[in-house]
């Protein structure tokens, strides 16, 4: 089948996501700078959300640019991240909320984390079955050393949390980083084909 429909979808989706989570933000209660210093936290939270919502959906699009149709499976694997990606707004928002005694907030922001991770590696692996071993997106993605690095520095970083939670978010900033660097794999890997 197509995947007009599923790009448009989580186009939409995600979409809303950021809506939510640019929401979840409140403006601050006074007039003056010591105001805005108070939902600082907040503030820095929300760009780090965003940034990673940024990437998925950079990604997300490449990944489906480089394939020609999906299944019914891949359907479910997509609606799978979108449940995950979903989740981002509430971590944070909690995550923002409670940065002075942030143990439970970074780590459950870790376990949403780590499950978009999971969840992406699964899309991406449907999406492979379904084009092929020798396809340009199973040639693009390859081993996908980022992504499996990613996926384990969220599993050490998640039980990091209540040894020193700014260790652990540290990390998820450490991950961001390694993914904001655009990942050319795809583009490249397409017009060689």
């Amino acid at each position: 089948m197509g995947k007009g429909r599923l790009e448009a979808f989580s186009d939409g989706v995600i979409a809303i996501i950021i809506t939510i989570m640019v929401l979840e933000m409140k403006a601050p209660h006074g007039h003056d700078l010591q105001a805005l210093k108070e939902v600082l936290p907040v503030f820095f939270i929300y760009i780090i959300s965003f940034i990673y919502v940024g990437i998925y959906w950079s990604n997300h699009h490449h990944m489906l640019h480089a394939v020609k149709s999906v299944t019914g499976g891949v359907l479910w694997a997509n609606l799978h991240l979108l449940f995950w990606l979903s989740m981002v707004p509430f971590a944070s928002a909690w995550l923002g909320e409670d940065h002075e005694n942030s143990t439970w907030p970074v780590v459950v922001y870790g376990v949403v984390l780590l499950m978009n991770s999971i969840a992406y590696f699964i899309l991406a692996q449907m999406l492979v079955r379904h084009e092929g071993k020798h396809s340009p997106l199973a040639e693009a993605l390859g081993k996908d050393k980022k992504g499996k690095v990613s996926t384990f520095i969220y599993l050490i970083s998640i039980p990091l949390a209540w040894v020193n939670p700014w260790i652990s978010f540290s990390l998820y900033i450490l991950v961001a980083l390694m993914w904001l660097v655009p990942d050319k794999r795809i583009e490249k890997n397409i017009v060689q084909s």
